[in-house]
């Protein structure tokens, strides 16, 4: 597990032996995205930064093992691997989405025309390589096919507006064929990437996410995540003080092209009691013990276990502030491991 820091560092982390394994040091700025882009390749990662450059590294030696960098140099927001045989990074840049091969090292191309301002997020698809998938602060989100020539010309495959600056997209479904996504205004919709249409839109997430529960107002939303056993999307949320919850997502299909109103469902897990601030990123395991860790901005990096009981778990809500890792005769049951 890779998490990246606010002195513009990384550290590796094994998330089931709560060890530090590692420091990788190379940014000279902030790190926008980190990601081990494909699991035939476990110990690569990859790291963006607005220093300009994309870095690989080798997680066995700590080592960079190759950096790209941006032509002007210009901020790079996001990135994701892809390609038909795997070899592209593309890159989100100021209004430009760039491309490199990673195995020669060599800029191939880059759009200039999809977008006008940030681009956010870039995202391949995870069963169609050859498409990628770019949301903007412009408001729009772009479907591009890199499988002909990188251009802007043959490149854009189509353009779906979302009317307000896009923070996180994400694929999802049985073959990845929806997005969801997350905006600057703190709202939540759900796309269908294959027909290139809207299918929900859940207007003031934040309000119906705070209606869900009975704790304080949810401030602000910070991830989606898909269970492919139960087929279900869940959206992550969080407030000021640190306590997390996890709301299912739900809406009925409608036909033609109506899109619905989307709904959120009562909440099914709250996390507290681990942070004490505003809470950036968790990471949820399906298949393990072990259910999610978080880090925030005080600090913190919080492991969390399921409930003892699997089939409470599975039926009803429930929270939690129990820590798989604590400090002996800590009370408030937070965890700090580092």
């Amino acid at each position: 597990m890779a998490v990246s820091l606010s002195t513009n560092g990384i550290k590796l982390y094994s998330p089931v032996k709560d060890k530090l394994l590692g420091e990788l040091s190379g940014h000279t700025s902030t790190i926008t995205d980190i990601a081990f882009p494909s699991p035939l390749a476990p110990h690569k990662l990859c790291s963006s930064s607005t220093d300009g450059t994309l870095r690989i590294w080798d997680t066995r030696t700590h080592r960079q093992v190759c950096c790209l960098k941006s032509p002007s140099p210009r901020e790079l927001w996001s990135f994701s691997l892809g390609g038909m045989s795997g070899n592209l990074i593309a890159a989100g840049s100021q209004a430009q989405i760039m491309f490199w091969d990673w195995r020669t090292k060599k800029q191939l191309g880059c759009l200039e025309e999809c977008h006008t301002e940030d681009v956010t997020q870039v995202r391949f698809h995870p069963n169609k390589m050859d498409k990628l998938l770019s949301a903007s602060v412009d408001g729009l989100m772009c479907a591009i096919d890199t499988s002909g020539g990188i251009n802007d010309d043959e490149g854009l495959d189509s353009v779906l507006s979302v009317g307000t600056s896009v923070a996180r997209v994400g694929f999802y479904g049985e073959s990845n064929e929806k997005v969801w996504c997350l905006t600057h205004t703190e709202s939540l919709s759900v796309w269908n990437f294959e027909e290139k249409r809207l299918e929900a839109d859940f207007g003031d997430t934040r309000s119906r996410a705070s209606a869900a529960w009975s704790l304080t107002p949810v401030n602000y939303l910070i991830d989606c995540h898909y269970s492919p056993t139960l087929d279900g999307l869940c959206l992550v949320a969080g407030t000021l003080g640190g306590t997390i919850g996890m709301f299912p997502v739900n809406y009925t299909k409608c036909g033609g092209d109506t899109h619905c109103s989307g709904q959120i469902g009562p909440v099914c897990s709250v996390l507290e009691g681990g942070h004490t601030a505003v809470v950036r990123s968790v990471k949820t395991f399906d298949q393990s013990e072990l259910f999610c860790w978080s880090g925030g901005e005080d600090g913190r990096l919080c492991s969390w276990s399921k409930p003892s009981s699997s089939s409470e778990f599975e039926s009803s809500a429930w929270v939690s502030s129990n820590l798989v890792l604590k400090r002996a005769k800590q009370s408030n049951k937070r965890h700090v491991p580092y």
